[in-house]
């Protein structure tokens, strides 16, 4: 199978790039880009193309990259105080020096 065939997704998985494709170029993201991205999400998603039937039909994808950031981000951090975040800035990389040596 050469690069960038698409012979081997389900209509599902054509249908979700689609969908992704979309958002991003409503976003303002360029059409070549726009289709690059999706199918790499898509790609995350399901672990690349899979002929529909088989040994895992019927099982959920999960979608982990549809779970990934949102307008929530660091909104608990940016919450707490400011000497808070640095003592827990300061242990975590007392931490990492530790396992450093």
């Amino acid at each position: 199978m050469p690069r960038g065939d698409k012979s081997r997704y389900t209509d599902k998985q054509e249908r979700k790039a689609k969908h992704i494709e979309e958002s991003y170029e409503k976003r303002g993201v360029s059409k070549k880009e726009a289709e690059s991205r999706a199918w790499a999400t898509v790609n995350k998603d399901d672990g690349g193309g899979k002929k529909p039937g088989g040994s895992g039909r019927g099982k959920s994808t999960g979608h982990p990259a549809a779970r990934k950031g949102g307008k929530k981000g660091g909104a608990a951090s940016a919450a707490r105080p400011a000497a808070a975040r640095k003592a827990s800035a300061k242990k975590a990389a007392a931490t990492r020096k530790r396992g450093a040596k």
